[in-house]
């Protein structure tokens, strides 16, 4: 085994910091100047903060015209898709009454943990319009009661029961899109849990649209192992009541 001296580690850990500085520099400059650009395209851009310019970058490699063509699109699709500035319950009638998403505690990074319930989607009982509302409605959620400090949210899809009755290949890849394309960055990890056999065939469809920054972040959880991998990223204090832990669900439309 190598040991350094401290010299050799604070040199180390100060040269870390330093390339941390830089890569910091980089992006409040790159936020500069693509704030610039697409405030000459839309005057809206004005009431947005710099993280969410951050993350649009963040999300096409620093590249400002990618960014800032994926960001303009999402200006558009809010005024289409939430010309209120919010979604109202009264809106998505038959997804909430499916009671099947919750949000409840923070992980170990303090990110806050969205449960959802694969099995409990029933596609032929509302319409895909309604659906990528609920999808829209649900994110506008997590995102207004993000800790302070925190960009990014944890879920766990919990597939037990799932059939082909659950099955929904539009819904699926209208929500990964409505993720990727308008809310870039927020998503922390993924765990996949109680997966049945049958699901990957619905899967295979889907995992080609998934970018390789979301691919990243999902982890398929085996159930002899569930409680331990959940446990080391989320305390057993934080952790749902239904994997062991001590807090109970709380339906994403309840305060």
């Amino acid at each position: 085994m190598e040991f350094k001296s401290i010299e050799e580690s604070n040199g180390m850990i100060t040269e870390e910091k330093g390339n941390q500085t830089e890569i910091n520099e980089i992006e409040q400059n790159k936020v500069r100047l693509m704030r610039a650009h697409v405030e000459r395209e839309d005057s809206s851009v004005k009431e947005v903060d710099d993280l969410m310019i951050r993350r649009f970058l963040r999300a096409r490699e620093l590249d400002i015209e990618k960014a800032s063509t994926l960001f303009l699109k999402y200006l558009s699709w809010r005024r289409s898709s939430i010309p209120n500035g919010f979604i109202s319950p009264s809106e998505i009638p038959n997804e909430l009454a499916q009671n099947k998403l919750f949000m409840q505690g923070v992980d170990k990074q303090n990110r806050p943990i969205v449960m959802v319930y694969g099995a409990r989607h029933k596609p032929y009982k509302g319409s895909l319009e309604e659906f990528k509302r609920f999808v829209a409605y649900t994110l506008e959620r997590i995102c207004a009661r993000m800790p302070a400090g925190q960009e990014k949210f944890v879920s766990i899809a919990d597939l037990k029961g799932w059939g082909y009755a659950n099955s929904d290949i539009r819904g699926y890849l209208a929500a990964l899109s409505i993720l990727q394309d308008c809310y870039p960055e927020r998503l922390g990890k993924l765990f996949i849990v109680h997966v049945p056999y049958i699901f990957m065939t619905a899967w295979k469809v889907v995992y080609p649209f998934i970018d390789s920054k979301t691919k990243r972040k999902i982890i398929f959880v085996e159930n002899k192992t569930l409680k331990s991998t959940l446990l080391g990223d989320i305390d057993e204090s934080q952790l749902p009541d239904v994997y062991g832990g001590k807090l109970s669900l709380v339906p994403i439309q309840d305060d």
